[in-house]
């Protein structure tokens, strides 16, 4: 998460039950944020010493937030045994198709799953 407010709206969803890391922002090379500027480092030291099984990355997505997703897991993944997962992109409920953009219904078509 890149903001205390995500983390409130994560708590409100009542679906997670963990520890949560909240990184004070996203990678924006325009703004001049970098790795440095945002708690990636804490990140992994936590995931090294306490054996954290799993990182759920939920960065919004935005092009700042899908890059600091991306960054994040290939540097997770270097850590072994982590299973790196982000949070389901797409359609949010009772919205109707033809009114969403393509880059959304993408999203959702490539995060479906069986029922």
């Amino acid at each position: 998460m890149a903001e205390v407010s995500d983390l409130m709206a994560l708590e409100r969803s009542g679906e997670y039950r963990g520890l949560y890391h909240v990184l004070g922002g996203v990678l924006s090379p325009l703004e001049g944020v970098g790795p440095g500027d945002i708690s990636i480092d804490r990140v992994l030291q936590r995931v090294r010493e306490d054996g954290v099984g799993e990182v759920i990355l939920a960065t919004s997505p935005s092009v700042e937030g899908d890059a600091t997703a991306e960054h994040m897991r290939q540097l997770l993944q270097q850590c072994e045994g982590v299973v790196v997962s982000r949070i389901a992109l797409g359609l949010p409920v009772g919205a109707d198709l033809d009114y969403q953009d393509q880059v959304t219904i993408a999203r959702a078509l490539s995060g479906r799953r069986e029922m």
